[in-house]
């Protein structure tokens, strides 16, 4: 059956009727910055080899948001990072937390997944350097505090649009049998083929175009910040440490907004949505090479803040809205190696040249070896949070499109959007059915080792909170 390439939504901005304010409440929020950037001499994250960085392209940063109504306060954290562990995170909400008030269960705190980042959790053969980790938790709690500190009469409105020419699905049915993976295994689906390729049948899933707004300003109208979520898995291109075309984003989406040189300064955020098996690579008409390392960044981040900016000058703004916020643990299997592939793995390792593993086959080993000593099974943070008629859900995982589209059509709300490595990190999370196409983001590893029901069992608590969220 043919597979549609766009999600079946109808893309609008929401123009709601505004909330009537009740009797002496105001909403207020803040936004604020915390400068994270690597010192140079650390590894990349988002590559099998561990390769150190002696090159900044541009500064890294949590941004933050925090929305108050005078019953609950709400932060949002959106980090420039490849993916953060759930230990590092939760010191830095205990952090936060102590200095502002604000329950940690009322932080979302997520990494937008530039691959130019230094690693906050082990990926492959790039370690956290535990200097790194001390540093990062303090700053991602500073940005907290001074979010806190620019508290201040605010008004809010969201909206939805779409940038559907920079989304393709990266995983595709093709001719003939693929290769063995380093497992062993067969698979069906195929990540990343060569573009252009006679042998490309059809992508196994669809895309989602969406960039949904989440608009702040001032009673006056000055804006105060902008949260955008884009299902885009990164764009790349840069020599060493850079925030992406995510960092990208928010200077032009400043720069749109006419935003510069504020006092509170205005705060641009875009956060990462169920991007898992979405990428910036059109595989049936490829693009020409970028000239320059910072080029298709920028054409990237152009077209989502325009489409942001659009959303926000034309938003329907609330003085005041319910606020609220779900958080639970849900526990899921962990796909461990058998004592047959332990041992295989262990022969691999010791033919390698090493230390370094070099080979996808001698990688994957050294993953086999280290997952064998995960527990079997795992706790994983969900969170679902309301804003007015606006629902967002929060999951620790490279979560797959399909995922997002399912939870839009079953919350219940008029808009919703999930925003994925929430809270954590726990592996890329595919579909049952993708599961069993096998290909990379299936391949068990640290990056990838939730039980195959993982999803549908995720969609289901999250299913409930939304419910829970509505009463």
């Amino acid at each position: 059956m043919k597979r549609l390439l766009f999600s079946a939504f109808i893309l609008f901005t929401i123009t709601l009727p505004p909330a009537t304010p009740q009797a002496g409440k105001q909403l207020r929020a803040g936004a604020a910055t915390s400068n994270i950037t690597p010192w140079l001499g650390l590894s990349i994250a988002g590559g099998m080899q561990g390769i150190r960085s002696d090159v900044i392209d541009d500064e890294l940063y949590a941004r933050c948001l925090i929305l108050d109504n005078g019953e609950t306060k709400l932060a949002f954290v959106v980090i420039d990072s490849c993916a953060i562990s759930r230990e590092t995170l939760d010191e830095a909400k205990l952090l936060a937390s102590k200095a502002t008030g604000i329950p940690a269960d009322h932080m979302l705190m997520s990494a937008t997944h530039t691959h130019s980042s230094a690693p906050a959790t082990p990926i492959f053969q790039s370690e956290p350097d535990p200097q790194y980790l001390e540093f990062l938790k303090i700053r991602i709690a500073d940005a907290v505090r001074r979010a806190a500190g620019n508290l201040a009469p605010a008004e809010i409105g969201w909206g939805v649009g779409a940038v559907p020419d920079e989304v393709f699905n990266r995983r595709w049915f093709v001719k003939g049998q693929l290769p063995a993976n380093p497992l062993g295994g067969t698979d069906r689906a195929r990540m990343n083929p060569s573009p252009g390729s006679p042998d490309l049948i059809e992508p196994t899933g669809p895309v989602d175009p969406a960039v949904t707004v989440l608009a702040v300003r001032t009673p006056g109208g000055r804006p105060v910040a902008l949260l955008a979520n884009y299902s885009l898995h990164y764009v790349g291109g840069s020599r060493g440490f850079s925030a992406d075309y995510f960092g990208v984003f928010t200077d032009r989406v400043q720069e749109l907004l006419k935003a510069d040189r504020q006092a509170p300064p205005f705060v641009g955020i875009l956060s990462n949505g169920t991007s898992g098996n979405i990428n910036n690579i059109s595989f049936q008409t490829p693009r020409p090479k970028s000239s320059t390392p910072f080029e298709r960044m920028r054409m990237v981040a152009d077209k989502v803040a325009q489409e942001a900016a659009r959303i926000y000058q034309s938003a329907q703004y609330h003085a005041w809205l319910p606020l609220d916020i779900r958080q639970v643990e849900l526990r899921l299997g962990v796909r461990k190696p058998t004592e047959a592939d332990i041992q295989k793995a262990k022969e691999i390792m010791a033919k390698a040249a090493g230390p370094q593993m070099k080979t996808v086959e001698e990688v994957y080993a050294r993953e086999t070896v280290l997952l064998a000593k995960y527990p079997s099974e795992v706790p994983v943070i969900l969170q679902a949070l309301r804003i007015g008629d606006l629902a967002i859900g929060a999951i620790p995982a490279e979560t797959f499109v399909e995922v997002g589209l399912e939870l839009r059509e079953k919350s219940g709300f008029p808009t919703t959007f999930t925003i994925s490595l929430a809270n954590g990190y726990n592996g890329y999370l595919p579909t049952v059915e993708q599961h069993r196409l096998g290909g990379y983001e299936t391949w068990r590893a640290r990056s990838s080792y939730l039980e195959e029901q993982a999803a549908p069992k995720i969609v289901s608590q999250l299913g409930g909170l939304f419910k829970d969220l509505k009463r």
